[in-house]
Parts: structure tokens; C-alpha cells; sequence
């Protein structure tokens, strides 16, 4: 990845452009004091993919720039800021601005939103290319479904919705991929909207697949166990995923994700409790929220269902 820094302070340069290549992170390939001189035509000559731009800066604040390169530019912005003014805040979020840095700067708050910005841009590199793939399929064939390019499909989209809701890196994102791969095999029409099977069922065949990659003679007990260790990891990954989404409506109720995902994939009671749980810095491990996981799966499914 190529970074661009713009900047006032050169010790804020300095720190970040050390903190990115000492990291492995990527290439920082420019660096700028101010953002009057950057222009979308020197992003692009310098292959850039993410500017990490600070928002108050003499002559023209961050926001004013990414303003005028939002749409020539089709890399990310990371906002470095001190401020935590929420009107400032839905103001970037309106711009397309999704990833902070707070000051002083930390490093490992740097190399962690860094990491999650790199994840995503190339989760959407590859849904493009699925989309480009698809739509060519369309052209050149009549509708002809070819199943192991579905599955690669299913697992990347998964991928990126598991990013979207910030637990892509837990452990059950894999039984939630599994679940998918399930649903759709075995939809007919591709849409289970109406005819939504039981959880159990689908509980029983991902750990009977599971089971049978490693040992095809296992007995019931051991299947037992797996489904209910399946059903603790995705319960725990949903709940990782309200913190998440309620986390974004905390800092700005009207941001996209928030609205995309609060009341589509949650209980939004559920979220609005841990909402005030955040605000009140109340402690996770005594709060007790309602999971609905038929909820977040179905609502999870139809989403994948319209990026395919």
C-alpha cells in the first residue's frame, strides 16, 4: 500500500511515516505540509491508496481537502484529529471519512486502523472483481450457475461484511462463512426469506461438515459438543459486532454503517443498551443483551444475497 501524509507538524509526519514502514505496513510516497498544493492528479501519479490528513491545518482544514479530491480520488482517508466535536464528525462521515487518529498519536491505535483500512480496501478489490466476474458470466452464458466460483464469491462478500461489522478476526466468523456456504447451497431460488430453516438444522450440518474434514467416524457426544461450541463462537461474535456498530452510532447516530446495520442485523433495544453501557463505561462482562442469532444470520444472508 502507498501512503500519503499531509500534515502541518513535522514531528506528526515524521512519527507516522516511521511507525508505517517500521510496521511493514506499506511505502509512505509522499508527505505534505499543507493541503493547498495536493491535487487528485499527484495522488495519482504517486499510486496512492490511503492519505492520512490531518483536520486542522493553516489555509485549508482536512475536511476542505478531502472535499475537492473526494470524487477523483478512489483511495481511503484516515482523519487525524484532536477534536471530538460530533458535528464535525457526521460532517466527515458525510464525506466518505470512516477511519480516525486520534492525538497524541499512539501506535498501536495507528498500525490497528491502518490494518483494518488495508483489510477493506482489498476485500472491495476483490468484490469488484467478483461483480466484473459475474456480470461477464451473465453476458456469456445463460444464467449458468458454476458452484466453485459461487463459493469463492460467498466467502469474500462474507469476508467483507464480517469487516463492516468489526469481527472479521474472531473465531466465529468461520462458523458464520460455514453458515452461509450452507443457506445458500441449499436454497433453490436463492432466497430463503420466507422458508428460513431451523437454527438447529443449520447448527447440526456445518458441524457435521466440520467433523467429517478431520474424523468421519465421530460419534454423537462429539457432535453435540461441536454445535454447542459453534453456537457460543457466533454468540460471542454478534456481541462483538453490537459493541462495534454501537460504538459508530455513539460517535455519529447518523452515519451509514450505523443505520445499515443497527436495526437490520440487531435487536436495536440490544444496541441502544450497550450504546448507553459504552457512554456510562459500564462494564461488558455484567451486562446481559438479548442475541438474537436467527435475526443477525437471516438479516446477514439477505445482505449477502444482494451483493451476489
Amino acid at each position: 500500500m502507498n501512503f500519503f501524509i499531509i500534515d502541518d507538524d513535522d514531528a506528526i509526519r515524521y512519527m507516522l511515516s516511521d511507525i508505517i514502514e517500521d510496521n511493514d505496513l506499506g511505502t509512505v510516497v509522499g508527505e505534505s505540509k499543507s493541503g493547498s498544493s495536493i491535487t487528485p492528479s499527484i495522488l495519482e501519479i504517486k499510486k496512492v491508496d490511503i492519505v492520512l490528513i490531518d483536520l486542522l491545518m493553516p489555509f485549508k482544514d482536512g475536511l476542505q481537502v478531502i472535499e475537492e479530491l473526494k470524487n477523483s480520488f478512489s483511495g481511503k482517508f484516515i482523519m487525524i484529529s484532536q477534536l471530538e466535536d460530533k458535528d464535525t464528525i457526521g460532517r466527515a462521515y458525510s464525506l466518505g471519512v470512516q477511519y480516525y487518529i486520534t492525538k497524541p498519536i499512539n501506535s498501536l491505535e495507528v498500525v490497528g486502523v491502518i490494518k483494518n483500512v488495508i483489510e477493506n480496501i482489498r476485500l472491495e478489490k476483490s468484490i469488484y472483481k467478483i461483480q466484473d466476474t459475474l456480470n461477464f458470466l451473465k453476458n456469456t452464458t445463460n444464467h449458468t450457475k458454476n458452484y466453485t466460483n459461487s463459493n469463492k464469491n460467498i466467502i469474500t462478500c462474507s469476508e467483507f461484511i464480517l469487516s463492516e461489522l468489526g469481527i472479521l478476526s474472531e473465531n466465529g466468523s468461520t462458523d458464520i462463512i460455514s453458515i452461509m456456504k450452507y443457506l445458500y447451497l441449499n436454497s433453490k431460488n436463492g432466497s430463503l426469506e420466507n422458508n428460513f430453516p431451523r437454527l438447529k438444522t443449520i447448527f447440526i450440518s456445518i458441524s457435521k461438515e466440520k467433523l467429517s474434514k478431520t474424523n468421519s467416524n465421530y460419534t454423537n457426544e462429539t457432535l453435540q459438543k461441536e454445535v454447542k461450541a459453534s453456537e457460543q463462537r457466533i454468540r460471542r461474535s454478534i456481541s462483538q459486532a453490537i459493541n462495534h456498530v454501537a460504538s459508530i452510532g455513539l460517535i455519529d447516530y447518523s452515519s451509514p454503517k450505523f443505520e445499515d446495520y443497527a436495526a437490520e442485523f440487531f435487536e436495536f433495544e440490544a444496541v441502544r443498551k450497550r450504546m448507553l453501557e459504552l457512554k456510562n463505561g459500564s462494564n461488558f462482562s455484567k451486562s446481559s443483551i438479548h442475541i438474537n442469532i436467527k435475526k443477525f444470520i437471516k438479516a446477514f444472508y439477505i445482505k449477502l444475497m444482494r451483493m451476489l
